[in-house]
């Protein structure tokens, strides 16, 4: 079993994402913890530990910089970090101090599932040792990937796909064509397009917005949140 610490300031938010932990085979939580002294101190007294799920807004201290003491202590525990914050420099940051993975704040168990049997598999492509030729250095920095869309018609961009499908994840409302298109520098029409795509495979749901004249607006958000 991957034994997991969770680390979150609100316990209601633990609670849930300790669950969702336990809902993953092969995954067991060892601890769960509300600050950073708390998240250190179990560190120290739990064996065994593998992975940190960690908060980044903490009432004493950030995330990161609860990932700086563990380094420092000479704990090499993995960790994916799991918060709202979303600016670039934190999530920058958050790369250059070794979090192998960033789920940003709201997600759904899929979201959090995914990461976690990414890095399961991760594990196990590591646990062989030995040397690595390039095929398998690639398999290696390929396992945390999200895997693009599934069976993308003929003319769809995998890279264009995910812009659309992670601002539509990350979003917190339903939102337009036209928002789609301003969040990730593709026209309206394309954005429209991959929506639609995202619609009839069931990824996302179609909402209508309906002003004082004219025809409704058409508005999107992903399934797992409608």
């Amino acid at each position: 079993m991957i034994e997991v610490l969770v680390v979150d300031d609100d316990t209601r938010v633990a609670q849930v994402n300790a669950a969702y932990v336990e809902k993953v085979p092969g995954f067991h939580v060892a601890g769960e913890a509300h600050n950073a002294a708390e998240a250190l101190r179990q560190l120290e007294t739990l064996p065994h530990l593998d992975l940190v799920l960690l908060d980044h807004y903490l009432p004493d201290e950030t995330g990161l910089s609860v990932v700086q003491e563990m380094r420092r202590r000479g704990h090499q525990t993995d960790v994916i970090m799991v918060t709202a914050a979303r600016d670039v420099t934190t999530v920058q940051a958050a790369m250059r101090q070794g979090a192998l993975q960033y789920l940003v704040k709201p997600f759904a168990f899929a979201g959090l599932r995914a990461k976690l049997e990414a890095y399961a598999e991760l594990r196990r492509t590591l646990d062989g040792g030995g040397e690595a030729e390039q095929a398998e250095v690639d398999r290696i920095f390929g396992a945390l990937s999200t895997p693009s869309e599934p069976g993308l018609p003929k003319g769809h961009s995998p890279t264009t796909a995910e812009l659309v499908r992670r601002s539509l994840m990350n979003a917190e409302g339903p939102l337009s064509a036209q928002e789609i298109a301003d969040r990730t520098g593709v026209s309206r029409q394309t954005a429209q397009r991959y929506l639609k795509l995202l619609e009839r495979t069931g990824r996302a749901r179609l909402t209508l917005k309906y002003g004082d004249a004219g025809r409704p607006e058409h508005r999107y958000v992903w399934a797992t949140r409608a």
